[in-house]
């Protein structure tokens, strides 16, 4: 897969990118991630790429021209294009499985106070990471690319496997809810009195499993109780 991402601030990537899974994934030349400096394609020396707004307002917008320009040079027949933006739709994991599946993604950082409308003409999906506002797109992009990459086969070890993740396509299920996932525990047996639960030393499987559905479905309730809504 290659992923293109444009930004007004592409030092921001430097160090995710370059460690754990992802530097895995490129080393492996899984995927190959590149990133662009939006001013490359102002119009002045400058690298203006944002004015105000038409109407009056505070704050500034990014103009549509250079994004199109970056858009135009970067893209491939196949690529699918994604604005960034607290307006778009909230990112779940199955728009992760999907996009997983894509030869090229084109991410572009929104930023100021939002991207000329007109920009709508040239992407395929305005994404947002939650209902919350951020100083521009760079985090919100970082997020998708690590939630993509995970998921495309032979980037993960089988000991770092997705199927059992919350959000997945977990495995303990009430119909079609989604649970989270269970609580997990390793050595030591018993940490400052605080102690592994007995079941999960008995060897009895059949009983773990109970346990741990039970104890996803309590969490779940507790903590993301709208997963259980009908």
């Amino acid at each position: 897969m290659k992923i293109d991402i444009v930004s007004l601030f592409p030092e921001m990537f430097e160090g995710p990118f370059n460690q754990s899974i992802l530097r895995r994934a490129q080393d492996k030349l899984l995927i190959e991630i590149n990133i662009h400096n939006l001013r490359k394609w102002a119009k002045d020396k400058r690298g203006t790429v944002d004015d105000k707004p038409y109407g009056g307002g505070i704050g500034m917008v990014m103009m549509v021209e250079p994004i199109v320009k970056a858009i135009e040079e970067i893209k491939s027949c196949e690529a699918k294009i994604i604005l960034l933006s607290p307006r778009g739709k909230v990112w779940k994991q199955e728009m992760a499985q999907k996009y997983s599946k894509f030869n090229h993604l084109i991410l572009i950082c929104g930023h100021y106070e939002g991207v000329d409308e007109r920009i709508k003409e040239f992407i395929d999906e305005e994404i947002s990471i939650g209902d919350f506002v951020l100083t521009g797109g760079e985090i919100p992009a970082m997020v998708l690319v690590d939630s993509i990459v995970r998921l495309i086969p032979g980037v993960l070890q089988k000991s770092e496997a997705t199927q059992f993740e919350s959000f997945s396509n977990f495995k303990f299920q009430i119909s079609n809810y989604k649970l989270l996932e269970y609580p997990q525990y390793t050595h030591p047996e018993n940490f400052n009195g605080l102690k592994v639960p007995p079941i999960l030393l008995s060897g009895n499987h059949g009983e773990i499993e109970k346990w741990r559905k039970e104890k996803s479905i309590e969490i779940t309730k507790k903590n993301r109780p709208d997963l259980l809504k009908s």
